[in-house]
């Protein structure tokens, strides 16, 4: 595999070659839009990448180049799907040709956990804006690389919770930053998914088609297993963060938001794996406190083996009443006594105008304006990861208030990062040196 400088400077040289192409790509772009106000964008992930694609593609002046995957059947098909949005795309399965095209302004990055991080700091050292999807990272570490690499290269950054940036989920939050309910000292979280069984699987050649050395990227290298890739690799560390991570953030996110706190003091786990016996790793079975000092605390639980539940997405309480808001920002705020007080309508989990504001931000060239900058996505993130290292270790994780860093627990102190495969590991870790 070529290393980053190596591919660069090919890169360059075919683009010299090709510059006739670049014209022809380049005449593409709508003609009414000024420059100023075009946004060219390659997608690298055609699973949730083309929900995004298909959003992006709404917003006048914004071009889509580029559908990637790892997988070249993914590509191709994505590839038609976009253009079916009347985008003029190219399909390809390596994402760094996206990154030496000097016309892209933006990389969508809706590829496995494992490659958040990286992918937004090879982005970022490229001169792209990024929009990331949840959760933003894989491991604590790599998020605060981000949110360097973002502040570093002077880039526009924003992390997949949408949510903050439907209307009346902004509306609840300030309710309930104005005291609605009087002091808030706890949040609750509550999420389900009906999640089969992965089965069991062997050691097995890859498909045709699937680039699975690319797909695995800067992850350490482990045979192909059939059920692991294209989706359940989210029930493995080694690529994903369970269920906390893969929607759990979504929860975490509102309630870090309405709690208006940063990084907790402590993190207690219980959780365990009961539905299936299967290759899965992570709980289906997951509870998780946090407290942030004395002042307030949040809990979270998650099941993957029912629709059912008890609960609604987030509630707050507060020293003179509470709140419940939906997942599409529907809410309703209680007295003590029980008594609803006030309600408003949900307007959406806000998707579209998640996209709408990070392509406003990067026109402006103003990170400032964003939603979910990254600074905001690692720190949500970041509950996850220390929620699943209380479980993983079961023990207790102790917080620096500051940074959310671990403190006196050595074996959890080593799951604040990863190893990578040596191809990749100057290129990922770069920002610390």
């Amino acid at each position: 595999m070529l290393d980053r400088r190596a591919f660069l400077a090919a890169g360059a040289a075919t683009s010299l070659a090709a510059s006739g192409v670049n014209r022809t790509q380049a005449a593409h772009r709508s003609s009414h839009e000024p420059p100023s106000q075009r946004v060219v964008v390659g997608v690298m992930g055609l699973s949730r990448g083309l929900g995004l694609a298909e959003e992006f593609s709404k917003v006048d002046g914004v071009e889509i180049r580029y559908a990637c995957d790892a997988d070249s059947g993914r590509a191709q098909s994505g590839g038609r799907r976009i253009a079916e949005m009347g985008q003029q795309v190219e399909s390809l399965t390596d994402f760094r040709r996206i990154l030496d095209d000097p016309e892209v302004d933006v990389l969508i990055c809706a590829a496995p956990n494992h490659w958040h991080g990286p992918a937004t700091i090879l982005a970022c050292q490229a001169g792209k804006h990024v929009y990331v999807e949840k959760p933003a990272s894989h491991n604590p570490q790599e998020g605060e690389w981000m949110v360097q690499a973002a502040e570093r290269y002077g880039r526009v950054v924003q992390v997949g919770n949408q949510r903050r940036s439907s209307t009346s989920m902004q509306e609840a939050m300030a309710k309930l930053h104005s005291g609605i309910i009087g002091q808030v000292y706890l949040s609750r979280a509550f999420f389900t998914r009906m999640r089969g069984s992965i089965g069991t699987a062997t050691p097995s050649d890859p498909p045709d088609g699937l680039d699975y050395d690319l797909w695995q990227g800067p992850a350490p290298r482990q045979p192909y297993r059939s059920n692991v890739v294209h989706y359940n690799w989210h029930w493995f560390w080694h690529w994903g963060n369970g269920e906390l991570g893969n929607n759990g953030v979504h929860n975490l996110d509102i309630c870090r938001w309405g709690l208006g706190v940063d990084f907790p003091t402590e993190v207690t786990s219980l959780g365990g794996r009961y539905c299936h016996n299967d290759d899965q790793e992570t709980p289906d079975t997951h509870a998780v406190a946090f407290k942030f000092g004395d002042r307030c605390q949040l809990h979270y639980e998650g099941l993957s083996g029912t629709k059912t539940g008890n609960g609604p997405f987030v509630s707050f309480f507060g020293t003179e009443g509470y709140m419940e808001v939906d997942g599409n920002g529907g809410y309703r705020v209680l007295d003590l006594d029980n008594k609803e007080i006030e309600r408003g309508a949900g307007t959406g989990w806000g998707q579209t105008e998640h996209v709408q504001n990070f392509v406003a931000a990067v026109r402006a060239g103003d990170a400032s304006l964003l939603n979910n900058p990254i600074t905001e996505g690692h720190r949500s993130t970041l509950l996850c990861h220390l929620g699943n290292i209380a479980y993983r270790t079961g023990r207790t994780v102790r917080c620096r208030p500051e940074d959310g860093h671990i403190v006196d627990d050595a074996d959890q102190q080593a799951l604040w990062r990863r190893q990578y495969d040596p191809a990749w590991e100057g290129q990922v870790t770069h920002l610390e040196r």
